[in-house]
């Protein structure tokens, strides 16, 4: 298992070399430009990182390029779900580039099905 302060340093790493497809979306998901709705980048949860993180909600995005296994991350989203409660939401490469607005829409309209964690998580319309 890999320790704590190991995982922040690797989450780190992640957050100045991103990929093009994280830059992208996370051009609209900081400073609560969806929705309202404050994401971090490369949030570490437990012995994971996540792509991006409202913790309001408890939503994780995954940006999924076309090396990922398919069964392997679903256990993955099956345990944050069982330890967390946490929703898992995926999206592709190939739809960040090629569709940002569904893309946007998709992760807008998960969260908003999402119970508000604390009462302080009431967006702003």
């Amino acid at each position: 298992m890999v320790g704590r302060r190991t995982m922040l340093a690797h989450a780190s790493k992640m957050r100045r070399e991103p990929t093009e497809a994280e830059k992208r979306l996370w051009r609209y998901l900081s400073g609560a430009k969806l929705g309202g709705l404050k994401f971090r980048r490369q949030a570490t949860i437990g012995s994971r990182i996540a792509d991006f993180f409202c913790p309001a909600k408890g939503l994780v995005v995954e940006v999924d390029g076309n090396t990922h296994d398919r069964e392997r991350d679903e256990a993955l989203d099956r345990r944050m779900a069982e330890q967390y409660g946490y929703r898992t939401i995926r999206v592709t490469n190939e739809d960040i580039f090629t569709n940002m607005d569904g893309v946007l829409q998709h992760i807008e309209n998960i969260a908003c099905e999402l119970p508000d964690r604390w009462p302080s998580a009431v967006r702003e319309a």
